[in-house]
């Protein structure tokens, strides 16, 4: 959820409902599956800027707004208040010709969270990537 505004609407809203979430999950994956000079050209700067946008910025700002409310929370037996798992992709590490964007966005997940996990050890709220490759969803 790129939207500042949008994802604050729908924390709080989940809040409000169930509580403040122990738990996030971000799976964001778009990918536009160009090569940086193609045929027919430059990609278009556009597509390379919306890969980021949703896989990498909507990652951080869900992870911004669920990580504030997790601090709040009293601490379990074991001094935890919440975990974070991030979705990169084998394309982080591994990216093809035609995915510079996914790539990009996705080494940017890797990047983001290990510096979250530092971040937000002291306050026992864990985060982690899972790196998959391909795997077949709706």
């Amino acid at each position: 959820m790129t939207s500042a505004a949008g994802a604050e609407a729908a924390v709080a809203s989940l809040r409000g409902a169930l509580g403040a979430a122990r738990i996030l999950v971000n799976c964001a994956g778009i990918a536009s599956g160009a090569k940086i000079v193609g045929k027919s050209g430059p990609m278009p700067l556009d597509d390379f800027r919306r890969a980021i946008e949703v896989n990498l910025v909507g990652t951080f700002n869900l992870m911004r707004l669920v990580a504030a409310d997790m601090m709040g929370l009293e601490p379990l037996a074991d001094g935890e208040r919440g975990v974070i798992i991030n979705t990169a992709s084998v394309a982080a590490f591994e990216g093809q010709v035609g995915q510079a964007s996914y790539a990009a966005s996705k080494g940017g997940v890797v990047s983001l969270t290990l510096q979250a996990a530092r971040e937000f050890a002291p306050m026992g709220i864990r985060v982690c990537t899972i790196a998959p490759g391909l795997f077949e969803t709706r």
